[in-house]
């Protein structure tokens, strides 16, 4: 996903105390809805939540004789923002209808429980993501694509969802991190004045040691899983072949969206060609299936074009004769992806609001004037980070405003650019997924198919990233200066 520009305009000063009330009562509230709905908290609460935090912002705006015009002006410029990822979700939704009903990810389930051992799952799960999110800069796209296939064949295998949605968010941020097509690893040095290349290459001092962690627990996960109980593979193969025409031809269709990302094709357009060739390719291969599932006798145009847009638009339910590939076979279409876009709007609407009444510039001062050692600095731009994240609800935000806050406090204590950048990508780009209201918790949820709540033990590498920085920074090691010493 690309932002083409962060529009930073003059905020007003506001006290920590009152910047601090929004936020305190956005997360109380949070806590409280996830206790009582559960799951179901992206089906409006959550959303409603976000819309009465940026209510109580908005009116410590007014009180403050901060202009309704300013925080209009604010949410318009989040929400435009944000309208190349609401789209992307939708096209997600239809690549994910056409996929199914085509039988590619039937496909990829039938051939990977084949391949695919519990004991070395998890760990091929972080180096398969790691090399398509190295390769495509996207996290996202890689979720979206190759995840959801790993996600249907750990689950078969009978791993827990919420363990292999963490290996594909470990492996698909460790690649997004480093790698130079990446967004948020060309704004982080852009924002604290460095150059791309050479932020990538000292990030690899904290990034190395924590996926290294990282697939040391995944191994030792997989090894404790494998001992459990084995799937009876054969009856997913026999279930899957029994449903769909399954043939190694079905796999062109991802390996050209891939190429495409690669190639550097905009996701919108790989995304929407991905999902046409997946409505073509169940045409030629899926026809009984359409028959079947539009409960007719014979394919013609109109069957053809029902069964196609409703895999599309709305919720897809193929029924094999295994209950746990039932689940595995259900989408939602574009359909399926609302819940998710209303959530990003509203949490666009709080950090606008957040934005325009100069709260998210009062917390992160609060930050830098704590700021007395080396390792305070690095600690208060960790915690700015975080803060930016849980209350902004964007990881774009947690690079550029903490990114400008403390640019000059690094300066002033001589300490090179990569010093921040790396600090910023550390703990703003890689726990943005790891909160529930923030667009990249909401999309890789989504997407996957597995709650925040769910996944968020398992982001081992999304866990350990800001805590390795500080141990880093707290040991004094390979930290950058200006001048040689």
């Amino acid at each position: 996903m690309n932002r083409s520009n962060i529009n930073q305009l003059e905020t007003p000063k506001l006290s920590l105390r009152s910047a601090l009330i929004p936020l305190l009562i956005l997360i109380i509230l949070l806590t409280y809805n996830i206790a009582i709905y559960g799951d179901d908290t992206l089906k409006g609460s959550n959303q409603f939540i976000l819309l009465i935090a940026g209510a109580i912002a908005g009116l410590v705006g007014f009180f403050n004789k901060i202009s309704y015009k300013l925080m209009l002006q604010k949410i318009a410029e989040n929400i435009a923002s944000v309208t190349i990822p609401i789209l992307i979700l939708l096209f997600v939704g239809a690549l994910a209808g056409t996929w199914l009903l085509s039988g590619i990810i039937p496909a990829m389930i039938y051939y990977g429980v084949q391949i695919a051992s519990p004991s070395f799952f998890l760990p091929a799960c972080v180096l398969i993501c790691t090399l398509i999110s190295l390769a495509t800069g996207s996290s996202w796209s890689t979720s979206a694509t190759v995840g959801i296939a790993l996600i249907g064949i750990g689950k078969a295998l009978g791993l827990p969802a919420g363990m292999i949605a963490g290996a594909v968010i470990s492996g698909a941020y460790f690649g997004d991190k480093l790698s130079p097509l990446s967004d948020t690893t060309n704004l982080a040095p852009a924002m604290a004045g460095g150059e791309l290349f050479t932020h990538i290459r000292y990030m690899l001092y904290t990034t190395l040691p924590t996926i290294t962690i990282t697939l040391f627990v995944f191994i030792v996960l997989g090894f404790t899983y494998s001992t459990s109980g084995e799937v009876d593979t054969s009856s997913f193969k026999n279930a899957i072949a029994e449903k769909f025409n399954i043939n190694l031809w079905l796999f062109l269709v991802p390996a050209l969206v891939l190429v495409m990302i690669i190639k550097k094709i905009p996701p919108l357009i790989a995304l929407f060609l991905g999902s046409m060739l997946g409505a073509f390719f169940a045409l030629i291969f899926q026809p009984v299936l359409l028959v079947e599932m539009a409960g007719v006798q014979k394919l013609n145009f109109k069957v053809a074009f029902l069964s196609i847009l409703n895999a599309v638009t709305i919720k897809t339910n193929i029924i094999t004769s295994e209950q746990l590939l039932n689940e595995l076979f259900t989408s939602g279409g574009m359909q399926g992806m609302l819940g998710t876009i209303w959530l990003i709007i509203c949490a666009m609407v709080f950090g606008g609001i957040m934005d325009a009444i100069g709260a998210l510039q009062a917390i992160s001062n609060a930050f830098l004037n704590w700021t007395k050692s080396v390792f305070q600095l690095f600690a208060s731009t960790v915690a700015s980070c975080l803060t930016v994240n849980l209350s902004a609800s964007d990881q774009y935000l947690a690079i550029v405003v903490p990114g400008k806050m403390f640019k000059k406090a690094y300066e002033d204590r001589k300490l090179a650019p990569e010093n921040l950048s790396r600090t910023l990508e550390d703990s703003g780009t890689v726990t943005s997924v790891l909160i529930p209201w923030n667009t990249c918790g909401a999309y890789q949820s989504s997407v996957l198919g597995v709650s925040v709540a769910d996944y968020f033990i398992y982001s081992i590498f999304n866990l350990l990233s800001p805590i390795m920085t500080l141990i880093f920074a707290y040991f004094k090691v390979k930290i950058r200066s200006l001048t040689k010493v």
